[in-house]
């Protein structure tokens, strides 16, 4: 899959000019900057279009095994990269299954929601067409956090892009459309089904937005959508937000004496403003300072990150320099290392670890079915540790009573 040139207003960044629609005007005049992990998620899903085009269409296992092992020799290939994108495969196959009829199935498609985004097109991972229903799928290889599928403007700019590319073919037939996001490496599979008539609604709603995004007229405002932004460090709207502390100072314990030492009416004093101050904070005020408080630390961990690339750019940054950070210790060559302490009279067993394959390993290898019939009783998935996340998270509250007895089964 050949890197694709980005629109102005790009699907990709849709959660983002969305609600600040100065960026994309910003963004331009910045350098665009790729990573490692892009062109993992690049290479990933060159892997994905390759499978689903042997599954869904004619290749012959030749061709196939040919450019599959072409893909293996990028220095940037790993063996998870199989494994994701063989549930990838195993995801779009149960999407095809939800059909009454064999589907069309299209890898890789470019389509154009110009009608709705000025200059707007972008590519499909995966579009499937039977019966009254059009399905978009994306897959993400990155790690980071999961993404939902349900009012995301990205999948949703791809169905209307999608619904205009085969309208000349299906014409009225398309009445529903289900858009899924895949992120094997989270385990993270989410899907939204609304009518095409919701979705065209949904298109000219976001029209004034996106035209003001275009003209160059946009309003900055700064948010967790930030994240991808290739100004996030530069911005000074960010600054602004992120540096406004005033709110902050009412909040700060003015005594020093602790809590436990206080006489009740010393738990509060009149503030320069005429307001009663507590030295405790409330659990009301925690909650909205840890708020605040974690686009904080992501703003400095993007200062952080710009001001070491300018340092090794050999661009100076006032009071700050780059200083070796710590390393381990590794062989030049382990195999004549070891070779080294059994001529020094150490037995070769005890430089061994013997460890058997890990859980995965194993599902890889016996394949799901064989795996869950076999020692699938042996298998348990735990509660993980408590983490904290905001209240609008979509996951679970988690329950100290059932992290008790997770795992439990009757018969115990």
């Amino acid at each position: 899959m050949p890197p694709e040139k980005h629109a102005p207003l790009s699907a990709s960044s849709a959660s983002r000019w969305l609600k600040c629609t100065a960026a994309p005007r910003f963004e331009e005049h910045l350098p665009e900057r790729t990573s490692e992990y892009a062109e993992e998620g690049r290479l990933a899903h060159s892997i994905c279009e390759l499978k689903t085009l042997k599954k869904f269409t004619v290749m012959t296992s030749r061709t196939y095994t040919t450019r599959l092992n072409k893909l293996k020799k990028d220095p940037l290939y790993s063996e998870e990269m199989d494994k994701t994108s063989d549930l990838y495969i195993e995801h779009l196959i149960e999407q095809a299954m939800l059909y009454d009829s064999t589907p069309t199935v299209v890898a890789e498609v470019q389509v154009d929601f110009g009608e709705y985004v000025p200059e707007g097109f972008g590519t499909c991972d995966n579009v499937m067409i039977g019966g009254d229903t059009l399905s978009i799928t994306d897959y993400k290889h990155g790690k980071g956090v999961p993404v939902s599928a349900v009012g995301n403007p990205q999948i949703r700019l791809y169905a209307l892009g999608a619904l205009k590319r085969y309208a000349p073919v299906f014409g009225d037939a398309i009445k529903q459309v289900r858009m899924s996001i895949d992120q094997p490496r989270l385990d993270s599979y989410t899907t939204d089904t609304i009518t095409v008539e919701e979705l065209m609604a949904w298109g000219e709603s976001i029209k004034p937005i996106a035209q003001k995004a275009f003209s160059g007229l946009g309003e900055f405002a700064p948010g967790d959508h930030c994240r991808f932004c290739r100004g996030k460090a530069q911005c000074r709207a960010r600054a602004n937000t992120n540096t406004a502390l005033e709110d902050f100072k009412d909040c700060v314990p003015a005594a020093s004496v602790p809590p436990d030492a206080m006489a009740p009416q010393e738990f509060s004093h009149i503030g320069p403003h005429g307001n009663e101050v507590h030295p405790l904070l409330s659990d009301a005020e925690i909650g909205d300072l840890l708020i605040r408080g974690k686009e904080l630390v992501a703003w400095y961990k993007d200062l952080e990150e710009y001001a070491t690339k300018a340092l090794l750019d050999g661009k100076p940054i006032e009071g700050w320099k780059l200083v070796a950070g710590r390393s381990i210790r590794t062989f030049t060559d382990q195999d004549a290392a070891i070779q080294a302490a059994i001529a020094a009279g150490y037995d070769e067993a005890l430089l061994y670890d013997r460890k058997p394959k890990t859980l995965s390993e194993m599902e890889k290898l016996m394949g799901k079915a064989e795996f869950a019939e076999k020692i699938g009783g042996y298998v348990t998935k735990p509660l993980g540790k408590p983490t904290l996340a905001l209240s609008t998270d979509k996951r679970e509250a988690y329950n100290p009573a059932a992290a008790d007895f997770a795992g439990v089964t009757a018969s115990e």
